[in-house]
């Protein structure tokens, strides 16, 4: 910004009155004022404090002393972290006296900026202090060594981390062509590496909620299940605290929807069609979305579902990006990670949406069978997605299937129905869902086969090539031991 003549200072003052980036001050009397502000203004969008200028917006100007710039570089070296502050001496004309503009542009990547050791925000045009929850939220959002998932714990090792679910991820990968084939055959700590997991031989917090298996240190690693009977929470049906990291947490909460969710069905020829009330892909999506850009950093936080005769209610600890509002949120943005490696992940292993587009789909899905779009909540603590149903909105004529309580509490009936099929054979892809009654291929991959794998109750006979043509599954020890149970 260049701020040279009077002009320049009239075409910046568009009104009266102050506004959530202008600041009037009469004299740099006001100057500790004016530099809350100014840090206010950093938190937000950027911003320009004048001085000469009355609370009314008329332009008085005023004396401009060697101490006076002193004083001014004395007050702007109190900003942390230090940041680029551009000072302007416009002169008024016919006078001695001269308008001080202090501009600051956004610096997103930095804040949160304090000034004498406090955090300043804007609101409207009010400066406030700022609460301690925005201010640890900005820091966890900062990059580099202050990131929460960043940091290294160095009581991990790599042992603590289930090396099935690693190699799982890989080959979810490779099977969409986000990693190369040769990545199965490295060794663990070369994978980690690759994750941005492993560092300088430790481990940060990010391999821990991605693949750990041990939780002492990491109670944040929850998902609390509910079932509730009617539409409040006064009576329990089903209560469930499932510890792990996010690949068993996400099919656990998908496995919990099968448990108590109504599936709704249609015959075509000899196959029946089968749908949840709410569809599988848009509750998935919002689990994943949960689980991945929720805020870590507290050990009492957890991701909560909770099922109602009418709705379905999904929370988890966080808020939305500061600078992207619901109208925004709600017609496409860009994605903006909370934690940028547990997403590069998710991603990398065909499970997260990188392109911002998880809220279009959840919207566009329950359009597409007649429901309600979801609602998007946040109190500036955590946020919350309301999925609202009715058995009579489902968009063609069900015949309603209600699950029956699955034999373990976090595996599917689909997935059942798959190690049912496998038993003690050898099969391909084809053969499982020809004898499970199946045709759609992709429904029965996303539903039926790839969380019995997550799982580790299903392998592949080639892991180290998930497309290989001659492809097909069997089951591990794992998988023949809960098919005997």
């Amino acid at each position: 910004m260049k701020l040279e003549t009077l002009d320049d200072i009239k075409n910046l003052i568009t009104s009266d009155t102050e506004t959530d980036n202008i600041e009037f001050k009469k004299t740099t009397g006001q100057l500790e004022r004016g530099m809350e502000t100014l840090c206010a203004f950093l938190n937000g969008e950027g911003g320009t404090v004048l001085f000469g200028v009355t609370d009314e917006g008329k332009i008085i100007g005023q004396d401009v002393a060697g101490k006076t710039k002193e004083t001014i570089g004395e007050a702007i070296s109190r900003l942390e972290p230090s940041v680029n502050v551009q000072i302007f001496y416009v002169p008024m004309p016919d006078s001695e006296k001269k308008v001080i503009a202090l501009h600051v542009e956004s610096a997103r990547m930095e804040r949160p900026f304090c000034y004498r050791g406090r955090p300043y925000m804007r609101i409207e045009n009010v400066t406030t202090l700022m609460p301690q929850d925005k201010y640890n939220h900005l820091l966890i959002q900062r990059g580099g060594k202050y990131g929460w998932e960043t940091m290294t714990n160095p009581d991990l090792k790599i042992s603590d981390l289930d090396e099935h679910a690693i190699l799982g991820a890989v080959r979810g990968g490779i099977r969409c062509g986000r990693l190369p084939e040769a990545t199965i055959r490295e060794d663990l700590p070369t994978i980690l590496e690759k994750f941005n997991l492993l560092h300088d031989g430790k481990l940060n917090n990010a391999s821990a909620v991605l693949f750990g298996s041990n939780f002492y240190y990491y109670p944040q690693c929850l998902l609390r299940l509910a079932r509730f009977k009617g539409t409040t929470k006064d009576e329990f049906i089903d209560n469930q605290r499932i510890t792990g990291n996010i690949y068993t947490l996400l099919d656990a909460a998908m496995a919990f929807f099968f448990k108590h969710l109504s599936l709704s069905g249609k015959i075509e020829g000899l196959y029946r069609e089968e749908e949840l009330e709410i569809p599988y892909k848009a509750l998935r999506e919002c689990c994943t979305n949960a689980l991945c850009h929720r805020l870590y950093h507290r050990p009492g936080s957890s991701v909560g579902i909770a099922i109602y005769d009418d709705r379905v209610e999904i929370e988890n600890s966080g808020t939305f990006p500061p600078d992207i509002t619901m109208e925004k949120l709600l017609s496409g943005h860009n994605s903006e990670p909370q934690n940028q490696i547990i997403a590069n992940v998710l991603y990398k292993s065909e499970v997260l949406e990188s392109w911002g587009r998880g809220i279009g789909l959840m919207i566009s899905e329950c359009q597409r069978v007649g429901l309600p779009a979801p609602e998007f909540h946040t109190d500036g603590n955590s946020v919350w997605v309301i999925f609202r149903y009715t058995r009579k909105t489902v968009g063609y004529d069900p015949t309603v299937t209600r699950q029956s309580p699955d034999s373990h509490p976090t595996v599917a009936p689909q997935v059942e129905k798959v190690l049912s099929a496998i038993g003690e054979q050898t099969l391909s892809t084809k053969e499982i869902m020809g004898i499970i009654g199946l045709k759609d291929k992709s429904n029965f991959l996303e539903l039926y086969l790839y969380p019995a794998t997550r799982l580790n109750l299903v392998e592949p006979i080639y892991p180290e090539n998930p497309k290989h043509p001659r492809q097909k599954y069997r089951l591990t020890d794992k998988g023949k031991e809960l098919l005997k149970r």
